[in-house]
């Protein structure tokens, strides 16, 4: 496992990351640690989604780059609609 590690570009790191990240995220929610209301649910997914744009870039996959995309969208709305509620309430 180690030489497998060793072998991981920076890239390929990065993009892992941001794959456990959101993976995390998702199973927080699933697990009721982390609620889907709560800003640091979109704050989450948006962070692993970064990490792994950052590493599409090295490694284009378009399919992944317009998943990833949608996913960023997705995350910045969750965050100014939160934020919104947050000044209105």
């Amino acid at each position: 496992m180690s030489e497998f590690i060793s072998t991981l570009s920076w890239p390929d790191a990065i993009g892992t990351l941001g794959t456990l990240i959101i993976a995390f995220a998702y199973f927080a929610t699933q697990m009721r640690y982390l609620n889907s209301d709560d800003l640091m649910f979109p704050v989450v997914n948006l962070l692993g989604a970064l990490l792994l744009i950052y590493s599409l870039s090295h490694n284009f996959n378009l399919a992944s780059v317009l998943m990833e995309g949608f996913w960023i969208i997705i995350s910045v709305v969750g965050i100014v609609q939160n934020l919104r509620a947050r000044r209105s309430g």
